[in-house]
């Protein structure tokens, strides 16, 4: 009895963490998204209203692809880091995490920098082409600034994953005649798929709720962050923008229990 009553008095100051901090906010948000002119089918308005499903299949489909994109790029580039060691290598590591000190703004100010009006890329294709070329305003901008701030992420969790592997797996693999493609394959890739799931998924929790760069770029861009913010200060609809909100987080809330799932299931397969 006194161990329970000491357990439960340790944990009073995380319960009550836990309800200032999310439970009663939450509470919140959920009545001010029914308490519109709509009530409780505002929550369903992400679906019935035309813009704001344009939206949601936006930021969708932006998270989804940065995600796939970043796992391919921090795979071959983690894997091949973990794996070679040559003069400045460290240097390299420790460059390629910068983005990570960056917040959204900034992210977005470099991507203008970069394909913007007078960007690198629009000046150097106005020099060879004569036309100058300018995307940083809209979703291949976004996609580039979510890109950018994704990798870094993803290549310290493979790297890690990878520096974990036993190598006495790959060299049985290779004494059956197994080449390096095969090795990769049936070998590599199945004993980082823990990582490579579950990093993927924080890299589409983050696009989804990206809010700064989308904010800095926002010219011909559609996301739902950007919708919400557009709901509660250029038109006062808190009840709209709450209820958008919490579909934004049930979204990203599943992704990431579905991607704890198939992450534990990996690692029961790896065993």
């Amino acid at each position: 009895m006194p161990d329970q009553r000491r357990a439960l008095l340790l944990a009073v100051p995380a319960l009550a963490v836990f309800a200032a901090f999310w439970l009663l906010p939450m509470a919140r948000l959920f009545v001010v998204g029914a308490s519109g002119p709509e009530g409780a089918r505002s929550y369903l308005a992400v679906v019935t209203n035309a813009n704001y499903f344009r939206s949601l299949v936006s930021t969708v489909g932006l998270s989804a692809g940065v995600s796939v994109a970043t796992v391919v790029i921090s795979l071959i580039a983690g894997i091949f880091l973990q794996r070679n060691r040559f003069p400045g290598r460290g240097v390299l590591v420790s460059l390629m995490t910068l983005p990570l000190a960056f917040p959204g703004v900034v992210v977005g100010f470099m991507v203008i920098l970069l394909a913007g009006r007078q960007g690198l890329i629009g000046e150097a294709t106005a020099r060879l082409f004569d036309e100058r070329l300018v995307f940083a305003y809209g979703m291949a901008g976004l996609f580039m600034g979510y890109l950018y701030f994704s990798i870094p992420r993803v290549i310290l969790t493979v790297m890690a994953s990878v520096e974990k592997l036993d190598p006495a797996l790959e060299e049985a693999a290779r004494s059956l005649g197994a080449s390096t493609w095969q090795v990769t394959r049936d070998v590599v890739l199945p004993a980082l798929m823990p990582a490579i799931v579950s990093s993927g998924a924080i890299c589409f929790a983050t696009a989804m709720g990206a809010f700064g760069t989308a904010f800095t770029l926002a010219t011909q861009i559609n996301v739902l962050p950007l919708t919400i913010y557009n709901e509660f200060t250029n038109y006062a609809n808190f009840a709209m923008a709450a209820s958008l909100s919490i579909v934004l987080g049930l979204i990203t809330w599943a992704a990431l229990a579905l991607a704890r799932s198939l992450a534990g299931a990996g690692v029961a397969a790896a065993g």
